[in-house]
């Protein structure tokens, strides 16, 4: 039996871990901080419990082909409710569009504001079906160590018929013209790492998940599918510690051999890294062993950080429901001030979540939990003075929109930035959403699954294949385990021959 180490305990590494001990091997799962999840951690305070990061539950299907795997479903672990509507978006004071969870009641929704849009809706979300077969089935769970996997037929044809080579601008706004359904339609890429103009149409299927498959809810919070996860993971015998920080990688002979956690080596025959890719190669490893270079990673394009509130409010608030996302501003130009000229957007966009809408158990009776979210560009100066200037900005429209003054009823508020990100997971830049989705950093073009130098080393999470998001999490711990097995077997043979 093979000992695997996995460094982190986020979704691609705990999805990582069940795959590598169904596989049979011994495994252990090191987590720098206090409490499981990455990204995903869960604390509570004051009577509220707030989910740190993800917060959208989209593709329900990619939860349940995960647990299946281990004849589980998604319902052993956690309970999932359908949101109706699944998300508000806020135009103006007066300009509110809910999304439903019908697809009957959509489609009058889009009819409603722009007559004759139903039809081309239809057309948009049948041609996203396909995208979104074509990607989840046969294009993400591949290593990408080439582009020979991607060679045949159905493949091929599948993504020929995906509009790659088309942007998501260009392709909405050939179905579209009313600005909201533009910007419905546009704003699932928002946090893929580009403006619209740049971004694949191949990634309008996240409009499908999000219209045809709708939007859900893991009752007591996201943290909740971490939980099931890392509880799927014991039942297979993984080894989970927390307060166990990696600080460095040894190798012998083109081969990873321990790992110093806390001062203390520990043995290992192998390594999947869910870790910041660059930490793990700059800090870890060291640059001899390194895939890339400091300048391949200067020169790489990130998708946003972002700046998240976490509010306890004493009150109620109405006009928020569960997700709420305020467009009452120009896209476009805050886009630019993430992408193009990074900066401290002078007017953003924002997103508020809302979960005690929904959920009685994260906040006490009468009162709200909020977590608000601004996309920034990576790589700012993170100031104190910043973020409660963003505070009082973000606040004050809030206030505007609901006719509620609340900013005197808050009884708890956190703020979450990019030297937090740094510091809680070691992220390149603060970046909160790993690699942009853009045509040159798409599969084989992204950051190797593998260590082309230690040859039982290999990657998960984010930065790497198939990317960002909590779908793709899932799949690349899959296909990394995957890896690392079929690497173990084949130094088991050779070793034993």
């Amino acid at each position: 039996m093979s000992k695997i180490t996995i460094i982190g305990s986020g979704f691609s590494g705990l999805a990582a871990a069940s795959f590598a001990a169904k596989a049979g091997h011994s495994v252990t799962v090191l987590e720098k901080n206090s409490t499981i999840g990455g990204r995903c951690r869960f604390y509570k305070e004051n009577g509220f419990g707030f989910d740190m990061g993800p917060s959208w539950y989209w593709m329900p299907d990619v939860f349940e082909k995960f647990f299946a795997r281990f004849d589980r479903r998604p319902s052993d672990y956690y309970q999932l409710v359908k949101l109706d509507p699944g998300f508000r978006m806020v135009f103006g004071k007066n300009d509110v569009v809910d999304v439903p969870a019908e697809m009957n009641d959509i489609e009058s929704l889009f009819e409603s504001i722009e007559p004759g849009s139903s039809a081309k809706l239809k057309k948009f979300l049948k041609e996203g079906k396909f995208k979104y077969e074509v990607g989840m089935q046969q294009l993400v769970y591949k290593p990408a160590y080439s582009w020979f996997e991607f060679m045949n037929y159905d493949v091929l044809r599948g993504v020929a018929g995906s509009h790659v080579f088309k942007s998501v601008r260009s392709y909405v706004r050939s179905y579209f013209k009313d600005p909201r359904l533009i910007a419905l339609m546009e704003f699932p890429v928002l946090f893929l790492g580009a403006m619209p103009q740049q971004i694949p149409a191949l990634y309008t299927l996240m409009n499908y998940a999000a219209l045809d498959m709708g939007t859900w809810y893991p009752m007591g919070g996201m943290h909740n599918i971490i939980q099931g996860m890392a509880s799927l993971a014991k039942e297979l015998g993984v080894e989970i510690q927390t307060d166990a920080e990696v600080k460095r990688i040894n190798v012998r002979n083109k081969r990873a051999v321990s790992l110093n956690v806390n001062g203390a080596d520990l043995k290992t025959d192998g390594i999947i890294s869910s870790a910041d890719y660059h930490h793990t190669e700059q800090g870890l490893l060291g640059k001899e062993f390194a895939n890339y270079s400091e300048t391949y990673w200067k020169n790489k394009v990130f998708a946003p950080s972002c700046l998240i509130f976490y509010l306890g409010v004493s009150k109620k608030i109405d006009r928020l429901h569960h997700h709420n996302l305020f467009f009452d501003a120009d896209l476009d130009q805050h886009a630019r001030e993430i992408y193009q000229t990074p900066e401290w957007p002078e007017n953003p966009l924002f997103y508020v979540c809302c979960p005690s809408k929904t959920d009685p158990s994260v906040a006490p009776i009468g009162s709200e939990n909020l977590f608000i979210l601004v996309p920034v560009a990576t790589g700012l100066e993170d100031s104190d003075a910043t973020r409660k200037k963003y505070f009082d900005m973000i606040i004050s429209r809030m206030e505007s929109f609901t006719g509620t003054s609340f900013v005197n009823d808050i009884v708890y508020n956190r703020s979450y930035c990019i030297r937090d990100f740094v510091n809680d997971y070691n992220a390149y830049g603060g970046n909160a959403y790993g690699l942009a989705n853009t045509l040159s950093q798409t599969a084989v073009l992204k950051p190797s699954l593998r260590n082309r130098k230690v040859e039982n080393l290999f990657y998960a999470g984010q930065l790497t294949v198939p990317g960002p998001g909590i779908p793709p999490a899932l799949i690349s711990g899959e296909i990394a385990a995957s890896e690392i097995n079929k690497q173990l077997q084949t130094r088991y043979h050779e070793t034993t021959v």
